[in-house]
């Protein structure tokens, strides 16, 4: 279990249709130390807050294993770290091996997973490719959001220790195909919604889809 890469990026703007849109989703891989605060990665910007970034999705994580299955989906051989605007690169840890709640260390920071990464069209635009979105969520290779309980620095090459699973134990990829797809049934929902760690967006959502669910009147 290790961290590959550290990527950074500063907001361009790119045109999609007719429109121009800032964005940070092409990160460039830097040499550490490098400083983590509550707000996420030193030297990165974070144009939209509403869909990521602040507290709750401060550092966004992503596995190295997926690298291969997309350059052969799409049958490219040019990606470098960062290639899916991810802050960290790992190695040793996906989806169905991280719990919402998991607490890892690495260097001196703590980082709190909190939710599934929900990709958006700047992704598809990186990609050259809009409808790669769509493929990216099906797939559940999105990765992970975290949050930082203790600040600190972080280097390319530094171990990564998980020192903490919440007992709910519900993976990222539950979480995902439970909120993007509606898979899962009411027993996902439950344990999710008493994971601490949750992103407040949401559990207010799942809550309001529960609530729902509750209301519906009983067939007869």
């Amino acid at each position: 279990m290790q961290l590959l890469a550290i990527n950074v990026a500063t907001p361009r703007d790119i045109q999609v249709g007719s429109r121009v849109f800032s964005t940070a989703i092409f990160k460039t891989s830097v040499s550490g130390p490098v400083t983590v605060g509550p707000l996420g990665v030193a030297g990165d910007v974070q144009v939209d807050r509403e869909n990521h970034g602040g507290e709750f999705m401060a550092v966004y994580t992503y596995p190295f294993e997926h690298y291969a299955h997309w350059a052969d989906r799409l049958g490219r051989n040019d990606f470098s770290f960062g290639q899916f605007g991810e802050n960290l690169t790992i190695e040793g840890f996906t989806e169905d091996t991280v719990y919402i709640g998991d607490i890892f260390r690495i260097g001196s920071v703590l980082l709190e997973v909190t939710q599934p990464r929900v990709p958006c069209f700047k992704l598809g635009h990186k990609m050259g490719r809009p409808e790669f979105i769509a493929e990216f969520a099906a797939s559940g290779r999105v990765g992970f959001y975290q949050r930082v309980l203790a600040d600190g620095e972080i280097s390319a090459g530094d171990p990564i220790e998980r020192v903490f699973t919440d007992p709910r134990r519900v993976t990222v990829r539950e979480l995902m195909e439970l909120r993007q797809f509606r898979r899962g049934g009411p027993d996902v929902l439950d344990r999710v919604l008493a994971v601490p760690a949750l992103t407040p967006a949401w559990r207010e959502e799942l809550l309001a889809r529960r609530a729902t669910a509750n209301a519906a009147p009983t067939a007869v």
